[in-house]
């Protein structure tokens, strides 16, 4: 599969979700979501989390970015999208792990793959308050025992991608790092109206709703910026 080096971190060009999709399943690897910000501000530590699983265009400048650099067919790739694209795809024939989010979303998230999916298999869940040692070891070793097909961390970055990264050590699976997905599989959060989402506004309508976020925002434009430069 085609990537391309951005600021030095590895994004994956895929077409098509499907790609994406069959392309995890010979991997086994976590699945991140690259956007502009995780290439501006990239790091040593997060430059090697990224480039040893798989980077996608979760964002719109991650997108830029690959047709910038001459594969115009990548597509935008919304990870709380994908997620829910991956049990569609695998819930009849695969098992799930669940972690993240408050006891409350997790619970509600449950309820309502198993309404959405008829008969998906869930191993077990845990939320993604992990205060001590002993409970992220303990988690992990739950990981160990029950031996899902694919783990969804809801914890935000670097948290998620560092927990998946303990857990692929003892047990290799599909992992894929949500954020805030299962509160927004839930309706505990408004996504974007579907307009925004299909013209690539989505960053806009935040900024709209959250006036707040400029200051994140203004790094968008930044990169888009180097980008034009070729300095990036």
């Amino acid at each position: 599969m085609d990537n391309v080096y951005v600021n030095g971190v590895k994004v994956f060009s895929f077409p098509t979700r499907t790609e994406l999709i069959d392309y995890v399943t010979t991997e086994k690897k976590s699945l991140i979501a690259v956007n502009a910000e995780k290439i501006l501000h990239a790091t040593d530590k997060s430059r090697e989390l990224i480039n040893s699983n798989i980077g996608y265009a979760d964002g719109i400048g991650a997108v830029w970015a690959l047709n910038k650099k001459g594969f115009k067919e990548a597509v935008k790739i919304p990870g709380c999208e994908l997620w829910l694209d991956i049990v569609g795809h695998f819930y009849k024939s695969k098992s799930f792990y669940l972690v993240g989010a408050t006891e409350e979303v997790l619970q509600q998230t449950i309820q309502k793959l198993i309404s959405d999916f008829p008969g998906i298999n869930i191993k077990g869940a845990r939320n993604g308050y992990i205060k001590t040692d002993k409970e992220r070891k303990k988690l992990i070793q739950m990981i160990a025992n029950e031996k899902p097909d694919v783990v969804f961390v809801a914890m935000g970055s670097p948290k998620q991608e560092l927990l998946m990264q303990e857990m692929q050590t003892v047990h290799p699976a599909i992992y894929q790092g949500l954020g805030g997905s299962f509160d927004v599989y839930v309706e505990n959060v408004e996504r974007a109206p579907e307009w925004w989402v299909k013209n690539n506004l989505e960053w806009a309508y935040r900024l709209v709703k959250q006036p707040s976020r400029i200051k994140r925002q203004i790094h968008l434009v930044r990169f888009f910026w180097l980008l034009l430069l070729n300095r990036i």
